[in-house]
């Protein structure tokens, strides 16, 4: 079996409702994604590099310079003021790397065989979705 790995990056701010850390407040990230994929190749490629760079680059663009906002996790005057002046984007998960890892992983194994999901908060730091 093969193992193709692809990675890209977007910047956006979240913040951890219900957290007693520094994380309660609203900073920012350039999260890294690093997947990884495997199968067996077909007329010597698994799958051509380009098409997955394009399909993990368009999920990253997505959330590029935005703020990234668990469902419910502000007060609707506060959500609908921010709404004006920024793009936010409403996920129905904590938005930690662990859960953005599981994210990525499901989103993408609509398409491929995926392996795992890196994701990188820090440069030091990530969490690592698996394939069961």
């Amino acid at each position: 079996m093969y193992v193709l790995d692809t990675e890209a990056s977007f910047d956006a701010a979240h913040f951890l409702t219900n957290y007693e850390g520094k994380c309660k407040n609203i900073h920012g990230h350039r999260w890294r994604v690093v997947l990884s994929i495997c199968g067996d190749p077909i007329n010597g490629m698994v799958v051509d590099f380009n098409i997955i760079k394009k399909d993990l680059k368009e999920l990253c663009d997505y959330f590029d310079h935005t703020f990234i906002v668990e469902k419910d996790s502000l007060r609707k005057e506060v959500f609908d003021l921010l709404n004006e002046d920024f793009v936010l984007r409403v996920v129905p998960f904590r938005t930690t790397a662990e859960n953005f890892s599981k994210y990525f992983y499901d989103e993408l194994s609509k398409k491929y065989k995926v392996l795992e999901v890196c994701v990188y908060e820090t440069p030091n730091n990530c969490a690592r979705y698996v394939c069961k």
